[in-house]
C-alpha cells in the first residue's frame, strides 16, 4: 500500500482550505468526503456573511466552487468514512470500513452536527424553509418577522439577543422556569423589549404554512399539559452541537463536549505529531465558514512545514 504525503477527512470549509494550500504546496492530498460531502454549508439556502460575494452564494455552490478549486491544485477526492485511526511511528494508518489507508500527516475537519430536536416538521423545513441552527448565518433572512429560540442556555440567549437586530419579536422557548445562561446572558435577554419567554414548554412540532415554510412552533406547557402553537416565520434551535470526533476517542484528548483540544500554544496542531484538526470540530466558540477556512489555511501551513523538516 503506497502511503500517502497527507490524508484530509472531511469536505467543508476547513478540509477543502487544508486541500486548496495543501495541493498548491504540491502535497497531491487525499481528501476522504465522509458522510456529508460539503458539510453543513451544503444546507444553507444563501451564505450573505463570507467575504468576497457582495450578492452572498448558494451554499452548495460555494462549497461545490471550493471543492473544484481544490481539485484544480490536485486535490483527489474518495467517499469513505474513517472509524479510527492508529499510529505505527510517524506513521498515521486510518480504518475506514473495509478500507484502510496510511499517511504521514491527517487533517482532521470532520466539523459538528447540530443537535436537534428529533419533533414533526423539523426536518423537512430545515435548511431554507424556517428551522436553522444559526441565528449569524440566517438571522438577516428574518428581518421584521417573528421568530422563536429554542434552548435556555448561554448560546440561547446570545441567538436570541442577536436576532433582535432583525426581527420584530423573539419568543424563547426554555423547558424550564429559569435560564441555564450566565446571570449577565439572562438579565439582558429578559430585560431585552423584543424577547419574551416561554417557560415550563417543550417544542412537540413545527408546523408549515400552504407553502411548506414554518408558520408556528407547537409547544407543549409542561405546568399545564396543554399544547399552544407560538405563530413564527423561523424556528432557531440552539441546543448545542455534537462534533464528529468519536472516532479518535482514545487517541486524542478532547474536552466534556468531545470537541478535540489542541496543544497550548496552537489551534490546530494535536498530541500527536503530524496531526492536525481544524473547523468545528474544534471550535465550540464561532462556528462559522470563515474560520473554519482559516484553521483549514493554518492546519496545512503547519502540515508543510512538519512533512518539510521530516524529509
Amino acid at each position: 500500500m503506497a502511503i500517502e504525503d497527507i490524508i484530509i477527512l472531511g469536505t467543508g470549509c476547513a478540509g477543502l482550505t487544508a486541500a486548496i494550500y495543501t495541493g498548491r504546496a504540491q502535497l497531491n492530498p487525499l481528501v476522504l468526503e465522509g458522510s456529508q460531502p460539503g458539510g453543513q454549508l451544503t444546507t444553507t439556502s444563501e451564505v450573505e456573511n463570507f467575504p468576497g460575494f457582495p450578492e452572498g452564494i448558494d451554499g452548495y455552490m460555494m462549497m461545490d466552487n471550493l471543492r473544484k478549486q481544490a481539485a484544480r491544485f490536485g486535490a483527489r477526492y474518495e467517499h469513505a468514512k474513517v472509524d479510527s485511526i492508529e499510529l505505527d511511528g510517524d506513521k498515521k494508518i486510518l480504518h475506514a470500513g473495509d478500507k484502510t489507508f496510511e499517511a504521514r500527516i491527517v487533517i482532521i475537519a470532520t466539523g459538528a452536527r447540530p443537535r436537534l430536536l428529533g419533533i414533526p416538521g423539523e426536518q423537512e423545513m430545515y435548511g431554507g424553509k424556517g428551522v436553522t441552527t444559526c441565528a449569524t448565518c440566517d438571522g438577516a433572512f428574518y428581518r421584521d418577522m417573528d421568530v422563536t429560540v429554542i434552548g435556555g442556555g448561554d448560546s440561547a440567549c446570545e441567538e436570541a439577543l442577536f436576532l433582535t437586530r432583525f426581527c420584530s419579536k423573539v419568543t424563547l422557548v426554555h423547558r424550564r422556569d429559569t435560564l441555564r445562561a450566565s446571570k449577565i446572558m439572562a438579565e439582558r435577554t429578559l430585560a431585552h423589549e423584543k424577547i419574551e419567554v416561554c417557560w415550563n414548554a417543550s417544542p412537540e412540532a413545527v408546523l408549515a404554512d400552504e407553502s411548506g415554510n414554518a408558520r408556528a412552533l407547537k409547544v407543549k406547557k409542561l405546568d399545564s399539559g396543554d399544547s399552544v402553537e407560538i405563530p413564527c416565520k423561523g424556528v432557531f434551535i440552539a441546543i448545542g452541537h455534537i462534533p464528529n470526533t468519536d472516532f479518535v476517542e482514545g487517541l486524542l484528548e478532547r474536552d466534556e463536549n468531545g470537541y478535540i483540544v489542541p496543544e497550548t500554544g496552537s489551534q490546530v496542531q494535536t498530541s500527536v505529531p503530524g496531526l492536525y484538526a481544524a473547523g468545528d470540530c474544534v471550535d465550540h466558540i464561532y462556528r462559522q465558514a470563515i474560520t473554519a477556512a482559516g484553521m483549514g489555511c493554518q492546519s496545512a501551513i503547519e502540515a508543510e512545514r512538519w512533512l518539510a523538516e521530516k524529509t
